[in-house]
């Protein structure tokens, strides 16, 4: 790292009798209850080491999109609570976690940190209690606002610091409590967010042969990182939707499922690839004649080859296991140095024999570095490879990385640069002592 983009790390801060503001992701609640806790568990060693070095931490992190995007109304209730988090910290970490009430303001949600906190925070300084968890960041009317109210939530959470971390690497939008708050505290890296950026360089400059697989349920949304990752793979595989596109506007077919608009923007890989014949087709699908539970009689394995212009066909919504056997796509899968994995190959809970087939293969390359984005990823492959998963945790393979954020990995393939991202931007422009605060 050079001294341009030398990232002011926790290693560095002043943490002795100071409350650090902690901005995390633990983005793992839904319906009330802790989906996935590898992201809470990967954050347990900045926690840690801001304790032990006399450091009072105050956590905070987004649950889900309580946010309405046309209205603008924020919905604060119990299934998008930090609640059930602070509980699994107080039961990991045998320590006592406070969360503060504040009023909710009908659709507004919660307009402001006000004093109360200062009798919280106090307990904090004189070890009352072992931390403090803000409510969901969303829930307040400033995270994602702009103006005078984003800037006034800011200052908020400034307030009751001295030091700001920043550990969620998978929070790259730039909100109040990932952005702003670096205007006015000292501001630092936590250690996921160290590693992280350091294994999206083995991403963004791979060891070759490079080998990506994605997959997706939309393909507009991948364009721009398909597009980057295009031109730095050796071979691309696709899954889910996006291979479906693929297909429909290589073949001239229609695929159920996939609209006109997503077969139109396939062509642009479809043409680019005429050329290069980088991508790896996986030669035999999964069509069912409805979405849902499988149902005898109501799927079959189709085959690529087989596909007749001008037909329409059902639903996609697996790979079939039997294409990794094939001569290509295993060869491929087998000689690559690096693997990026952001893909669930089927359409799950009941279509989940591709997944387990591809991350069977990957495992079979045993010199390989692979690299794994993205929280469904991450729960499929455990989901399907329980006896893999725990041999890598017995192990500590490292050739494996799972990275805690898909969307934030895409973001900075698609810039080429894994200090683009605003929030980590914002770190590096904040040096100790430049902060308002």
């Amino acid at each position: 790292m050079s001294n341009e983009t030398k990232l002011p790390v926790i290693q560095e801060a002043d943490l002795a009798g100071k409350v650090v503001l902690l901005r995390v992701d633990h983005n793992v609640v839904k319906g009330g209850k802790i989906k996935e806790p590898d992201r809470i568990d990967r954050t347990f060693g900045t926690i840690f080491n801001i304790v032990e070095r006399g450091g009072r931490p105050i956590l905070m992190s987004h649950v889900g999109r309580p946010k309405d995007k046309k209205t603008g109304q924020i919905t604060c209730d119990p299934g998008t609570s930090t609640e059930p988090i602070a509980r699994y910290l107080e039961w990991k970490l045998n320590t006592r976690l406070y969360i503060p009430t504040f009023h909710i303001e009908g659709t507004r949600g919660i307009l402001a940190i006000d004093t109360s906190v200062n009798r919280v925070v106090s307990d904090l300084k004189q070890r009352k209690i072992g931390g403090i968890y803000l409510p969901n960041t969303r829930w307040f009317e400033g995270e994602e606002a702009v103006g005078e109210l984003r800037e006034a939530f800011a200052q908020q959470l400034a307030g009751i610091a001295h030091v700001f971390v920043n550990d969620a690497p998978g929070s790259w939008q730039p909100h109040a409590s990932t952005f702003d708050v670096t205007r006015y505290l000292p501001s630092y890296a936590g250690f996921l967010m160290q590693e992280e950026i350091g294994h999206l360089d083995q991403v963004l400059s791979p060891v070759h042969p490079f080998v990506a697989i994605v997959a997706g349920a939309k393909y507009d949304t991948k364009i721009g990182p398909l597009t980057a990752l295009y031109k730095q793979v050796d071979k691309l595989i696709l899954g889910g939707v996006i291979y479906n596109a693929y297909l429909a506007a290589k073949y001239n077919v229609k695929v159920a499922g996939v609209s006109e608009e997503e077969t139109q923007a396939a062509k642009g890989m479809v043409a680019m690839d005429r050329e290069q014949k980088k991508i790896v087709e996986l030669p035999y699908v999964v069509e069912a004649d409805a979405v849902g539970p499988k149902t005898e009689g109501g799927y079959r394995t189709l085959s690529v080859s087989d596909l007749v212009p001008g037909q329409s066909y059902g639903h996609i919504l697996d790979i079939a296991a039997e294409s990794y056997a094939d001569e290509e796509v295993a060869g491929v899968l087998g000689s690559a140095k690096t693997i990026f994995i952001n893909a669930v190959m089927g359409l799950t809970p009941h279509y989940n024999e591709g997944t387990e087939a591809l991350d069977r293969t990957i495992s079979r390359n045993k010199t390989a570095r692979k690299l794994f984005a993205g929280g469904d990823t991450l729960q499929e492959f455990k989901a399907q490879c329980p006896d893999l998963y725990l041999r890598l945790h017995v192990q500590e393979d490292p050739s494996y990385y799972f990275f805690t954020g898909g969307g934030a990995v895409l973001k900075a393939i698609e810039q080429n640069d894994a200090y683009g991202m605003e929030p980590v931007k914002a770190l590096l422009e904040n040096r100790q002592g430049n902060a308002k605060g």
